[in-house]
């Protein structure tokens, strides 16, 4: 997908968006202000608060990709959870904010195997915006986390573009019975692949 053509495009979609008062009033008034989102801010747990106060649900960004050329999706998650677990068909670029730990410490409190922070991420997400000037970049992850930590650390680094915190990522948030089929990208309907196209992470991209 490119951005250039996306500025021709009028958003069949695009609507104004409740949000809370961002922590840099600039993009109030910029073109990400249009994006839809049915987040309700106030019921977002304090795990899924960004710095940026700009958020949409996965059906939200099934929607908004699909009617507009002008909003990148960026997938934070590692390259391993793309080749087992799937990736939205319609991601722009694959840039892991963590990586599995090749350690593979135990954290007993989460019951998971530990991850690293990727040095890259950063310079990388600037390399990849450099060129570009969309109206939204949609950060998703699994399931909220981790994209509302990627935004805070992209703001931290001066990266001024309208950042999205996918809220419920792509897997969803957990059920009772602890499955991940409350909502996200896959429950939501949209269209996701295990195929991992040649570009989807950048030449020289940090991995395990």
């Amino acid at each position: 997908m490119t951005v250039f053509s996306r500025f021709l495009t009028i958003p069949a979609l695009a609507m104004a968006v409740a949000l809370s008062t961002p922590a840099l009033p600039v993009w109030a008034d910029s073109p990400a202000a249009t994006i839809a989102s049915s987040v309700v801010v106030a019921e977002l747990p304090e795990k899924k608060i960004n710095k940026t106060g700009l958020y949409v649900t996965a059906a939200d960004s099934i929607a908004a990709v699909a009617a507009r050329d002008d909003v990148l999706l960026v997938d934070v998650r590692s390259p391993e959870e793309a080749m087992f677990v799937g990736y939205a068909t319609p991601t722009d670029i694959l840039l892991p904010f963590k990586l599995v730990n090749p350690d593979h410490p135990y954290n007993a409190k989460k019951q998971i195997f530990g991850m690293m922070d990727n040095p890259d991420f950063v310079p990388q997400m600037k390399a990849f915006l450099a060129d570009k000037d969309p109206a939204a970049v949609l950060i998703m992850c699994r399931s909220g986390s981790r994209s509302a930590a990627a935004v805070d650390a992209l703001v931290e680094a001066g990266v001024t573009a309208p950042l999205y915190t996918v809220v419920d990522g792509f897997e969803g948030d957990k059920a009772e019975t602890g499955a991940r089929s409350v909502n996200g990208w896959k429950n939501a309907g949209g269209d996701w692949t295990y195929k991992i196209r040649a570009d989807l992470m950048p030449q020289g991209a940090a991995t395990n």
